[in-house]
């Protein structure tokens, strides 16, 4: 198992709470975004990159500065919320390196891309206290995964030359033909050989989807070890979340790393109401949210 040297150490509590553990505000999309903030593809269209970067502007002014970090992209957030002193200066900065969307193969695999010059030195340039990678993993077809494997090992190894903090995001996926009923019994064993497949590569904080059960989530616990991992929320609703990041924590994770399960519904284009829904809805899930971690992460620490 990979360990954390020094300096990741370091950003790694810098990412956590008082309490030690993740509390991660990810607002790092941008096609998931648009389609939130307009339904209408050419209304999505025409919100650009500069309209998108207002709107994550606004989710850490009001959200993710009442938290221990925030995950933002390099094309529409970072550098301008640093340089324009929104972000404050005791919440630590995860960059993201993956694009938005991916590419297909002729089998239906989803083939995941990078951001172009998105790396290692390039994120601590931005003021990142580390960064994020996120591919597709389909654990039962190892075939599907080599393009996605290959971009893992070559990140991974570019944040050790660099000794800097790099957190591990896989998602899994549905097969075309493939049932949703099927899909979702496969999900607790997709979860835990993918997780598998990155500590492999020398993965040393992960970002994982909820793994569909308590057994799982314990799985998972298991096989990492001392690698912490913070469930993320997939835009479920903040409902159902709350209840994933109760058994999430009660079996081993980490922490939370979350993001439309929090601002989902509060995003407008409409600057003022966004405000507003962020600082009296979005601000309260993130305290429920803190209270389960704070709860759960105690008694861990005590055991």
């Amino acid at each position: 198992m990979a360990a954390m040297t020094t300096a990741e150490y370091r950003g790694y509590r810098q990412i956590c709470g008082g309490n030690g553990a993740m509390m991660v505000i990810a607002c790092d999309q941008r096609g998931g975004m648009r389609t939130i903030l307009a339904s209408d593809p050419a209304e999505q269209a025409a919100i650009s990159d500069a309209m998108l970067g207002e709107t994550k502007a606004d989710i850490v002014r009001h959200l993710a500065n009442e938290a221990s970090c925030v995950l933002l992209d390099p094309l529409c957030a970072v550098p301008k919320v640093v340089d324009d002193g929104v972000l404050a200066r005791d919440v630590a900065l995860l960059i993201g390196l993956d694009a938005s969307g991916f590419d297909r193969s002729p089998e239906g695999y989803r083939l995941s891309r990078l951001v172009p010059g998105v790396d290692a030195r390039r994120v601590r340039e931005l003021g990142g206290t580390g960064g994020k990678i996120m591919v597709y993993l389909r654990a039962d077809r190892p075939e599907a995964n080599t393009h996605n494997i290959e971009i893992l090992r070559r990140c991974i190894e570019d944040f050790a030359r660099e000794d800097l903090l790099l957190v591990v995001e896989f998602l899994t996926y549905d097969l075309p033909g493939e049932s949703r009923e099927d899909y979702a019994a496969k999900v607790p064993d997709l979860v835990v050989e993918g997780t598998r497949i990155c500590l492999d590569l020398g993965a040393k904080v992960l970002k994982l989807p909820f793994p569909g059960h308590a057994e799982a989530c314990a799985a998972v616990s298991r096989l990492a070890g001392n690698v912490p991992w913070a469930v993320l929320s997939a835009g479920v609703d903040h409902a159902t979340f709350l209840g994933q990041v109760e058994t999430a924590m009660r079996n081993g994770a980490s922490g939370v790393i979350a993001g439309r399960a929090l601002w989902k519904d509060c995003i407008s284009l409409d600057r003022a109401a966004q405000a507003d829904r962020l600082r009296n809805i979005a601000v309260p899930r993130l305290r429920e949210i803190q209270a389960v971690i704070e709860r759960h992460f105690a008694k861990a620490q005590a055991a």
